[in-house]
């Protein structure tokens, strides 16, 4: 059919890829329009057949699929979901993948018997449905000359009205590693207030996110651990699958509560715990990602006088939970990603600060 989601599996085992090519197909609204052995014929078929969504294995012979992926985002960007059988260190790799540019990933380790794989199989699907509505065409790379005065009408807004920050919480979700690279090693190292961060991952693999931002970023960034402290100079990434929330103290809560709009850790319980806390010092920051977390949570900071940076439409992944909070008329500044480490930067810098940048 016309308005199927045509897809290249990608995977060096003729099991793997068979049970992967079966299953996708018993889908009536995807079509499996090829198989790749190899990263390389994975080039040579996603150039050819132009499809909507790429399926990658990570390991594979003459070409892995990671340094594949980064060949297919250069040349022809295309939604790719990675099928990895990794562990332990595969958490690193998958990462990786993830800030190349890849949609979202799953696992083959839990594929033991049918049961299993079928599993594997209805989670692929599901990933594969949601990659082929993401925008991978490169717009991120674009920087809008709007956002530039945007950005300088807020420093003279600033200038008028001080409103110093305390704190900012960042979201995100799908296509969220790719951003939080171009925003985290952005802000400056002595940005004024902590960075609190909320990206929906599973367990084990935050701590792999943090220890890449921190290689590259003037912050320190660390996965947040339990009764730890809230400090300056330091970024702080909720671990996977659990809420991460603020005392009134400044030290870090873990909590197992139930999940909310479907995730945890969820940004909305963050930025409640923040909007208690720092009250109209506290700036939240809504990233690409699906579905509607963070809404809940940018009313209560807008309640409690602080502000919203929502990511625009044109350089997210998936225009979906900056969309909802846009929508409810909680932005203050719709950013494109480029501009969003900078427009952090202008909405916390000191009053110091400021008078001296006029000078």
């Amino acid at each position: 059919m016309a308005d199927d989601i045509r897809v290249l599996v990608v995977d060096d085992s003729a099991s793997v890829r068979a049970a992967l090519i079966k299953g996708l197909s018993a889908d009536p609204g995807i079509d499996v329009i090829g198989f790749a052995r190899d990263g390389v014929e994975a080039l040579s078929k996603v150039k050819a057949l132009k499809p909507d969504v790429v399926t990658l294995d990570v390991e594979m012979p003459r070409m892995d699929g990671v340094h594949a992926l980064e060949q297919i985002m250069a040349d022809q960007p295309t939604p790719v979901v990675m099928v990895s059988s990794l562990t332990g260190g595969g958490a690193e790799t998958t990462i990786r993948a993830l800030e190349l540019g890849a949609v979202d990933f799953v696992l083959k380790k839990a594929a033991r018997g049918t049961s299993a794989v079928q599993g594997l199989v209805t989670e692929l699907r599901e990933k594969v449905r949601q990659a082929a509505t993401a925008n991978v065409t490169g717009g991120a790379r674009e920087i809008s000359r709007r956002s530039k005065a945007a950005a300088a009408a807020r420093r003279r807004a600033r200038k008028a009205r001080p409103c110093e920050k305390r704190a900012v919480v960042i979201a995100s979700s799908t296509g969220g590693p790719q951003a939080l690279r171009r925003v985290i090693p952005a802000l400056p190292g002595d940005l004024p207030v902590p960075v609190l961060v909320v990206q929906h991952l599973p367990a084990g693999f935050t701590a792999r996110m943090a220890q890449s931002l921190d290689s590259v970023s003037p912050l320190r960034v660390e996965e947040a651990r339990l009764g730890g402290e809230v400090s300056v100079g330091q970024v702080l990434i909720a671990p996977g699958g659990v809420h991460m929330r603020i005392s009134s103290n400044g030290a870090i809560r873990l909590t197992l509560e139930e999940r909310e709009v479907g995730v945890r850790p969820a940004a909305n319980a963050t930025m409640e715990s923040a909007a208690l806390t720092y009250g109209a010092g506290t700036l939240g920051v809504v990233l690409t990602g699906m579905g509607s977390d963070g809404t809940r949570g940018a009313r209560l900071i807008k309640d409690a006088g602080g502000e919203i940076i929502a990511q625009d439409e044109s350089t997210c992944v998936v225009y979906g939970m900056p969309k909802s909070v846009v929508e409810a008329g909680y932005a203050d500044h719709v950013v494109p990603l480029p501009d969003i480490a900078s427009a952090i930067t202008d909405l916390c810098a000191t009053a110091r600060g400021r008078e001296e940048a006029a000078v």
